[in-house]
């Protein structure tokens, strides 16, 4: 894996972004901004799985007018999502938002730009250059493929910026097409020094949309590209954030809570495995230690297969064997399979 790039750190309310700090997780809200109530409940369900920043959408004043409220009821830093109007940022600023996105396809002009800078300036509150494969600037050049134009784009919002003396600067630039995104990506991360936020826009639905995030995610941390990341999935919230830990899990980028190893199963299970190793994963869901628990299908290979495992469990007909990196430390009955293993991650 190649070295991560070190870019400016910048701080959007508690949390650091850039710099060598761990690459943070966050997500969108789906309810209706206007409804605080709903949104303060999403974003707490979103605290609950651990999510570092929460970005909502903000189509009109009365949006803006319940930010302040929102503020009060959540703990994670919030930022503003904000399209076509730079008065709405204007007015989010003022409520006390902790970021803003401003995609550069729909407010580009000096001046509207420019106001909101200053704005933010006052209070050190970071912007966000947002480039949307599907919005892009009118003046884009179509000669251009669409990776280089969201480069160009992002790059000329950005000398804007830096001409106002505004380094308070992260870059987004977002596609569904995964090779376009990384293109994108790899393009603008040697011209730059900001921080970037990476993801896959309109994945989908989870079953496909996790897969085209995790590879374009992926591939990119694995360059060292990337400082925060979001799985954009049409499901509720929460589940982009579980999602964005496995990825980073994977490239062992962030350590948080379990992992769970499974087998396939093949010829040689005996046990119901699949439904052993989802009963478990659901026991796991509560634990917040970062451990490695195995849920084995046979005791010929499942002990050595999952050496490196916390604690595990290989299964035979009527009969497991517990193991903790590696080394047998027991038997247990199939009736107690679920029951014993949770007990020894208890132990951990």
């Amino acid at each position: 894996m190649n070295q991560h790039k070190i870019s400016k750190a910048i701080q959007i309310g508690n949390v650091t972004i850039g710099g060598g700090a761990p690459v943070v997780v966050q997500s969108m809200t789906s309810t209706d901004t206007r409804d605080v109530v709903s949104t303060i409940k999403q974003i707490k369900e979103l605290e609950e799985v651990d999510c570092e920043l929460v970005r909502v959408a903000v189509p009109d004043m009365e949006a803006t007018a319940a930010i302040r409220e929102i503020k009060r009821g959540i703990t994670i830093p919030l930022v503003v999502d904000i399209h076509f109007d730079y008065r709405l940022a204007l007015a989010a600023l003022e409520a006390g938002c902790d970021g803003l996105r401003l995609n550069p396809g729909n407010i580009s002009e000096p001046d509207k730009v420019s106001a909101v800078v200053h704005a933010a300036k006052e209070r050190d509150v970071p912007i966000r250059i947002g480039l949307n494969a599907g919005s892009l600037p009118k003046t884009a050049d179509p000669k251009l493929s669409v990776a280089e134009q969201m480069v160009e784009a992002a790059l000329e919002q950005i000398r804007l910026l830096e001409s106002l003396n505004f380094d308070l600067i992260k870059v987004s630039l977002k596609a569904f097409d995964v090779p376009t995104t990384i293109e994108a990506y790899r393009s603008i991360a040697n011209k730059i020094p900001y921080p970037l936020h990476i993801g896959i826009t309109e994945a989908g639905l989870p079953r496909t949309g996790v897969i085209r995030s995790a590879v374009g995610i992926g591939t990119l941390l694995y360059m060292g590209i990337g400082d925060t990341i979001r799985v954009s999935l049409t499901t509720h919230p929460r589940e982009e954030v579980i999602a964005g830990y496995e990825i980073l899990k994977s490239l062992d980028l962030r350590q948080h809570g379990p992992v769970l190893v499974s087998c396939p199963s093949c010829g040689r299970t005996e046990v119901d495995i699949i439904s052993l190793a989802e009963e478990v994963g659901r026991r796991l869901e509560k634990i917040k230690k970062p451990i490695k628990v195995a849920v084995m299908g046979c005791v010929v290979n499942g002990p050595g297969e999952a050496k490196d495992a916390d604690i595990g469990i290989a299964c035979g007909k009527g009969r497991g064997v517990l193991f903790r990196k590696g080394e047998q430390i027991g038997t247990v009955e199939e009736k107690d399979f679920v029951k014993a293993l949770m007990a020894e991650v208890e132990r951990l």
